[in-house]
């Protein structure tokens, strides 16, 4: 470690004055009782004094603090608080004093952030365990019911598998979810940017969900319509991160109703990408909380929707991989309005 004095003066300054002017006082007076008294002489014994005294004490001061002060410093070092035992080692109180509550002021908030963290990594283990015991726990039912006896019924026994091969593809559906946000955390999964046309995209996501929109009569539409839009980002990744979004419009929406998608331009470079629906909204108090992997504005524990519980966990990843912005905006009784920007492409393709 570097080690420079920053030297202060003060204490050694005073503390010499202090005994120069006890001394010369009384030589002073012992000279005069002697009849002796001698200006100059006195002025030189002074000077010499004051030089003696502030070298001796300035020196034994800063030894005596140093030792001590880089004890500290070596001690905090141990902590591998890079910004604190990095710095030269220093004797002025003042400043020492404001070092170390610096340095305490960062250990206070990364022991905040680890106890945020302990906190998160304990909700998330306790909700995995949740998403993985309700399949598994059915599987293992029907399973068990076969084997005491019901597999010797053909129509149970195709039931029961049926049901059964449905629980292991939802764990399938949430390993593959959990594989795919650890990669995009990493940054082990590279995105394959390239120029295509949004509308088109949205429009083949719209021709994919059909089907489950019928189901609970939801209409999927633009608001108007649009010729090409072409953005550059990885084509797999934005459908994913849109038919996210609309199969969580259609799950959480109300029968017969709405969702509509609409692209804007947002500055010369960017488009803005809407998904608006008129379904049940979102608790205030529930909005930052969101993008949290498992977490459901359904507290009551109710799986009837399906799905993994990391869908808008992996919509969040994608948009950031792609150092894009997502905004939500939500109202109880009046509907959800999610949007995300994406990069025009620099070149319209032929």
């Amino acid at each position: 470690m570097a080690v420079r004095l920053r030297k202060s003066y003060k204490f050694a300054l005073r503390s010499s004055t202090l005994i120069t002017l006890v001394l010369t006082t009384l030589l002073a007076v012992f000279l005069y009782s002697q009849d002796n008294l001698s200006w100059l002489t006195l002025g030189l014994d002074a000077l010499i004094t004051f030089a003696v005294c502030f070298i001796i004490i300035q020196v034994r001061v800063e030894r005596f603090i140093y030792r001590r002060v880089k004890k500290i410093y070596d001690d905090v070092s141990l902590l591998e608080s890079t910004s604190f035992s990095s710095k030269h080692v220093t004797t002025d109180m003042k400043t020492l004093i404001q070092e170390i509550e610096k340095f305490a002021e960062g250990k206070k908030i990364e022991i905040d952030t680890l106890k945020i963290r302990e906190e998160y990594r304990k909700d998330f283990l306790g909700n995995v365990s949740h998403e993985l015991k309700t399949p598994l726990f059915t599987v293992q039912g029907y399973i068990l019911t076969l084997l005491d006896g019901a597999m010797n019924d053909k129509k149970i026994r195709e039931k029961y598998l049926t049901r059964a091969n449905k629980g292991v593809e939802r764990l399938i559906y949430i390993v593959k979810d959990l594989d795919l946000i650890t990669k995009l955390e990493v940054g082990e999964l590279k995105l394959e940017r390239e120029d295509f046309d949004i509308i088109e995209l949205i429009q083949n996501v719209f021709d994919l969900l059909e089907m489950k929109a019928a189901k609970k009569n939801v209409v999927l539409t633009f608001d108007m319509e649009y010729e090409p839009i072409y953005v550059n980002a990885d084509k797999e990744k934005i459908q994913q991160l849109v038919s996210n979004l609309l199969v969580n419009s259609i799950k959480y929406g109300h029968e017969k109703g709405t969702t509509e998608v609409s692209v804007e331009n947002l500055i010369r470079n960017k488009v803005i990408v809407r998904i608006t629906d008129n379904g049940y909204g979102i608790p205030k108090q529930h909005i930052p909380r969101l993008f949290e992997r498992f977490f459901r504005v359904d507290q009551s524990g109710s799986r009837s929707e399906g799905g993994s519980g990391l869908g808008l966990s992996i919509v969040k990843h994608i948009i950031e991989a792609h150092d894009e912005k997502i905004f939500v905006e939500s109202e109880e009784g009046v509907g959800s309005e999610f949007s995300f920007t994406l990069e025009k492409a620099k070149k319209i393709p032929s």
